[in-house]
Parts: C-alpha cells; sequence; structure tokens
C-alpha cells in the first residue's frame, strides 16, 4: 500500500550519480530518510518530482514486512527502484547508512538511519498494453491460475507451470526439444557437454564436503583441522575434553549402558592412555565428534541451546550456522537438519575421525552411531576421496562380522559420480 507523508528533497554530489535524500515528516515506516540515486545520470531539475513509497501489506511474514516500492514521476520519464529482489543493491545488506542533519545554531547533528534505492527508468517497453482477451469472461480454473501466477506460493506455481507445459502438444514440444539439443550440441560438441556435467557433480557433492586441498603432500593437510574446528572453537573445548578424560572404566561402562556416548567415542575413551600429551588434543576431537553425532540424530531444532549446558556457546552457534537449514513455517523462521544437512554432518565426522585415528576411519561403527544407510556413508567417503576396504571388526564388536574401513593415503584416487559406469548389454 503507497506511504503517503510529505517529503522534503536535498540533493547532493556523489560519484558520477545524484542522489537526493527524502526526509519524511511522520512515522508511517520504520526508517526516517531514504537516499535515492538514479542509474542514468544527474537530473536536470530535481526539484519538480512526485514521490511515492509502496510497502508490502504481509506484516507477519519476516522476509516481507520490510520489503518497499520506490516510484518517482518527472516530466520525462517514471522512475521505480525497490529494496528487494534480483536487482537490489548488494551494499544494502552490507551497511547501515545514515543522514546526519547539522544545526548550524546549536552546532549539533541529529543521525537518521537511511536505506539507498537505485531508480531505474521505466520506460514504455516495460509495460505491457492492454489484452483484448483480459475483458472477456473466465472461466473459474482460469481465474484460479491468474490468481496462482499473481500471488501464489513458489510450489504452486510450479505446479501450474508443469502443467500448463503438459497442455502442449507433445509433438511441438518434442520438435522443439530436438532442435535446441541439436544447436547445443553443434555449439559446444559432446565431449564439452559431458564434461560440463561431471563438473556440476563435482560442484554439487562439495557443498557438503569439507574444504579439500588436493595438492597437500602430507595426508594431515588434505583435510586441514583448521577448516574443521577454528582456534577459538578448540579453544572452548577444554573444559569439556577435561570432563571427558576424568571418567574412570567404572563410569565409561555405565555410559555405555546408558548409551550416552557414541560407540566409536567409548571404544577409543577405552584404549586411550589418558597421560601423553596427545591425550588432551584427541579427547576434544572426540567430544566434538560426539556432539556431531548427537546434533545429526535431531529434525528440527526448537530451543536455542539444544546440546545442553555443557555445550559452550560457541560450539553451539557453529552447529546452528554451519549445519542447519533455515525454513519459515507458521509465521516463524526453524532450524531444521535435511537430509543434505546430515550428508555434511556425516563429511565432518568422518574428516575428524580420520585426524583422531591415524587416518582411517571403521565406516560400519560410524554408519550405526549415526543410524545411517551403509551406500549413504560409503557415497560420502568415496566422495571424499577415501579408499574403501574391508576388514574384521573389533573383538567386542561381533568378530566374525566384516567392516568397511576408510582410508586416506596419497595420491587421492580419482572421484568418479555415482551413475557414470554402464552395465555391459549380455
Amino acid at each position: 500500500m503507497p506511504v503517503t507523508s510529505s517529503f522534503s528533497r536535498h540533493c547532493c554530489q556523489h560519484f558520477c550519480f545524484e542522489h537526493i535524500i527524502i526526509c519524511t515528516a511522520s512515522n508511517a515506516f520504520p526508517y526516517k530518510c531514504i537516499t535515492v540515486q538514479f542509474s542514468n545520470g544527474k537530473l536536470q531539475n530535481s526539484e519538480n518530482m512526485d514521490f511515492t513509497l509502496y510497502k508490502n501489506n504481509d506484516a507477519t511474514n519476516p522476509r516481507k514486512k520490510h520489503q518497499r516500492i520506490l516510484t518517482a514521476e518527472t516530466d520525462r520519464l517514471s522512475y521505480v527502484g525497490k529494496n528487494f529482489g534480483a536487482g537490489v543493491l548488494k551494499c544494502n545488506s552490507l551497511c547501515r547508512f545514515f543522514v546526519g542533519v547539522l544545526d548550524k545554531d546549536s552546532r549539533q547533528m541529529e543521525v537518521y538511519n537511511a536505506e539507498l534505492f537505485n531508480m531505474q527508468p521505466l520506460l514504455s517497453d516495460d509495460l505491457r498494453e492492454e489484452d483484448p482477451s483480459d475483458n472477456q469472461p473466465k472461466s473459474y480454473r482460469e481465474k484460479v491460475d491468474s490468481c496462482i501466477a499473481a500471488f501464489g506460493t513458489s510450489k504452486q506455481k510450479r505446479a501450474l507451470s508443469s502443467r500448463r507445459m503438459n497442455e502442449v502438444g507433445s509433438e511441438t514440444l518434442n520438435v522443439a526439444v530436438t532442435k535446441a539439443a541439436a544447436n547445443i550440441i553443434a555449439a559446444k560438441g559432446v565431449a564439452a557437454l559431458l564434461s560440463d556435467a561431471a563438473q556440476d557433480d563435482l560442484q554439487d557433492v562439495s557443498l557438503v564436503l569439507p574444504p579439500c586441498h588436493e595438492e597437500a603432500d602430507k595426508a594431515e593437510d588434505v583435510y586441514r583441522f583448521e577448516d574443521i574446528l577454528s582456534p577459538a572453537e578448540y579453544e572452548a573445548l577444554q573444559s569439556p575434553a577435561a570432563a571427558l578424560l576424568s571418567l574412570s572404566p567404572e563410569e565409561l561402562l555405565q555410559k555405555a549402558e546408558e548409551v550416552s556416548h557414541c560407540s566409536f567415542v567409548l571404544e577409543a575413551l577405552k584404549f586411550m592412555p589418558r597421560k601423553e600429551d596427545s591425550a588432551d588434543h584427541k579427547a576434544r576431537c572426540l567430544w566434538f565428534l560426539d556432539a556431531l553425532v548427537k546434533f545429526s540424530l535431531q529434525t528440527v531444532i526448537k530451543k536455542k541451546h539444544t546440546m545442553g549446558p555443557d555445550c559452550p556457546p560457541v560450539i553451539s552457534r557453529k552447529l546452528m550456522n554451519q549445519f542447519t537449514a533455515q525454513t519459515y513455517n507458521h509465521g516463524r523462521l526453524q532450524n531444521l537438519i535435511s537430509a543434505s544437512m546430515r550428508a555434511k554432518i556425516t563429511a565432518y565426522v568422518l574428516a575428524l575421525t580420520l585426524h583422531v585415528n591415524n587416518f582411517q576411519a571403521d565406516l560400519t561403527v560410524l554408519q550405526r552411531d549415526m543410524k545411517l544407510h551403509e551406500n549413504k556413508v560409503l557415497g560420502i567417503a568415496r566422495a571424499m576421496r577415501l579408499k574403501v576396504s574391508k576388514r574384521k571388526g573389533p573383538a567386542d564388536l561381533l568378530a566374525e562380522e566384516e567392516h568397511k574401513l576408510a582410508t586416506l593415503s596419497l595420491p587421492l584416487p580419482v572421484y568418479r559420480p555415482p551413475g557414470g559406469k554402464r552395465r555391459k548389454m549380455k
């Protein structure tokens, strides 16, 4: 809806653009000043302009209630600017703007919040001529489709687009697709298209994996420890790690019965010498690894300190920011652990296990701790360029059972995405 208020205009020169500062005389919207930048140069007469501000009516949605559209009318052109969408200035999300008004008598300055709008000229080609068919009576289905196209959710719009595509004749569609594919193949070639597809697969996989340094000369530098735990996060784990080291054999046995820690961590603590210099480092890694495993078993994070009071705040923020996805549900934002986030947690657990266990990881034990399918864990291990082999399980964990073992060794094997091999026809 438009915001009606009186405006006073002050012009100033900045770089090669002209900025107009519009100060409001009412509390109709949250900020006091709007700084306007015209993308096509300077205005000949900046005083002879009419500004109108529109704001989004949906005040309950946190992503929409701050959306604004500003229009400007001159004798020659009309301009429009907005603070959302594809054409919005990135500086608005990275910086805060203020306008200061200096009283020359008192030498006091009042500072107001401001927002920068980039005004684009609205040309006649951008305006759609009135379609005579709009005046024709429409069916109920057509009216619903028009409402979905204008105000529907993304899911509804996708369903509408899919249904409209299905209404197109199959023969016409096949001809168009065949012609487009032939043009692309002729322009790029089959080899280039296959290379692009393989590169896209690698990029999709790299989104959930820790940073991999393929050029590293040492195994510990392939997945660097600093990429998993920063120095500040590592320092915060001193107290929880000390509590973990202080557990007696009887307490470890009791925790194993209560399943309060994952079996990999309990097994490592059972055989870890407590007096070595590396015991503190290993205990910090094991505590964070156990926290990652417990965190992955949740779905929706409903409370801020989901890992309990013993978890340092910096670790809680890391889990929330790095391993959850935000979604909008029933008027509020929620943090959830999606399938991709669970795969990301698994990859970081696997990388941390390599640092703890001499660059080897028992995938079968980790798979059971994280309650995942074996193929999922194997796929992540191969995507991390680990060599997978088989061996007998530990003596106290079913010695006759075969366990999958992942090993990090140099040089790294070449990763081949699933589905790259074709079966031979018999």
